[in-house]
């Protein structure tokens, strides 16, 4: 946490400032900024990029003026209100929301939560025992970082460029890839919300092709796209656990207890629109 005292401009002695009149300069007021660690810790960023090397990002706490963009309703028939939010939160303007690896924008995402509607995240969750919907609240401010596999264990080598080179079990192709970053998943939300549900079912591939960067030094990304639509199913189902085992994130598990039939089990925190928009 910054050194927020000294943003309330109270003098010292601890005496409340006198009321401005007319001709006084109105009130000055820096809105509170909070530190949040990077699941990253910038260390799967190219060089160059604004948080390569760095572990954390200062943002402000959320503000009027912020939930003013995420009530938007142009902004969220747009599927951007979240984005446009966060960016507006983020001191360094040099680091955009776009460019955020994914689970380093879901570790900001939860930060900016909490600081606008606090830690206690309430909602209706199906218990995966009886089936009965029953109200949950969950502690969002106790989720832990995912530990990730060393890359030894999983025989890939890191580039100074942010990308990851395997060679394919069955194909032996050298393939180069990239983990999701916000804006991939803007597009690939995009993309099936004006897809059909029959070209819905290939949201795996649409991703292979989308992060794949060479195979075997062929950047061409129409060659790409041939390969992965003719890749062994083995080769794709190795990159894509490859993509989820590589993926820095915080983990959404917590425990959960039924209401009605006492169950209890790990599950995965639901991401609704109570989320940002809580009843």
């Amino acid at each position: 946490m910054r050194d927020n005292e000294n943003r309330f401009a109270v003098p010292e002695g601890g005496e409340s400032p006198a009321v401005h009149t007319q001709t006084e300069a109105p009130l000055s007021f820096a809105s509170p900024t909070e530190i949040v660690e990077l699941p990253s810790g910038g260390k799967l960023y190219p060089v160059g990029h604004p948080l390569h090397g760095r572990d954390t990002l200062e943002i402000r706490f959320m503000t009027a003026k912020d939930e003013d963009i995420l009530t938007s309703r142009a902004l969220i028939k747009k599927g951007i209100a979240i984005d446009r939010m966060l960016q507006n939160l983020i001191v360094d303007k040099t680091v955009k929301v776009e460019d955020l690896l994914l689970g380093d924008k879901n570790a900001l995402t939860v930060a900016a939560r909490i600081s606008g509607y606090g830690a206690d995240y309430q909602i209706s969750v199906n218990c995966p025992s009886c089936e009965q919907k029953g109200k949950h609240s969950f502690d969002l401010s106790v989720l832990e970082q995912k530990q990730l596999k060393p890359l030894e264990d999983l025989t890939v080598e890191q580039t100074p460029h942010g990308t990851f080179l395997v060679t394919l079990m069955k194909t032996g192709a050298r393939v180069q890839f990239r983990l999701m970053t916000g804006k991939d998943e803007a597009e690939m939300v995009g993309e099936l919300t004006s897809k059909t549900v029959k070209k819905e079912e290939n949201n795996s591939t649409s991703q292979l092709k989308r992060l794949i960067v060479s195979v075997n030094d062929n950047t061409d990304r129409r060659a790409i796209a041939q390969f992965v639509d003719n890749m062994p199913v083995v080769d794709a189902k190795l990159l894509r656990a490859l993509v989820r085992n590589l993926t820095p994130d915080i983990d959404m598990r917590q425990d959960f207890t039924c209401s009605h039939c006492g169950h209890e089990e790990e599950v995965e925190i639901p991401f609704t629109v109570e989320f940002f928009w809580p009843k």
